[in-house]
């Protein structure tokens, strides 16, 4: 643990620790259930699925992204390997890992979406929301953003 910081936060934050990835923040919560690796890769998911990444950008060197969260290399190499092996990065042997084109990213925004609706749902419930408020405020969502209409022009 860092000087100055509590148990279970860093220097950066109070939502874990905050690796720069090309200036942009993937945030590891020691705290979280959700193994490290896992962590990464979804971040990554997240960062390509806003557009923060963008397709054929370079990623850090597992050796810079595990330096500055403090992790174990073979950490983020195992997170890099399952971003490559689900296409979302593609590596080039001695030029280094690079975020993939549109085709490749669109099924694993679709699953980083699913994923991130079903975290927010557990949260919801485990703060005490009802099954039928959380489907209420689907709803509502679908109606703001006119989501229901696209789905059937399809």
């Amino acid at each position: 643990m860092r000087p100055g910081t509590r148990e279970g936060s860093s220097a950066f934050g109070p939502y874990g620790l905050c690796a720069v990835l090309q200036k942009k923040m993937l945030y590891i919560d020691y705290k979280s259930g959700l193994p490290i690796y896992e962590q990464v890769y979804n971040g990554v998911l997240r960062l390509a699925a806003l557009g923060v990444l963008k397709p054929g950008e370079q990623l850090p060197s597992v050796r810079a992204v595990a330096s500055e969260a403090g992790v174990n290399p073979n950490t983020v190499q195992k997170a890099y390997t399952m971003l490559e092996r689900d296409g979302v990065i593609r590596s080039v042997p001695g030029r280094g890992s690079f975020l993939a084109e549109h085709a490749a990213l669109a099924d694993s925004r679709r699953r980083a979406a699913l994923e991130n609706l079903e975290k927010a749902v557990k949260e919801a419930a485990q703060a005490g929301v009802t099954a039928p408020e959380i489907l209420d405020a689907v709803r509502e969502a679908i109606e703001k953003g006119d989501l229901g209409k696209e789905r059937e022009t399809r």
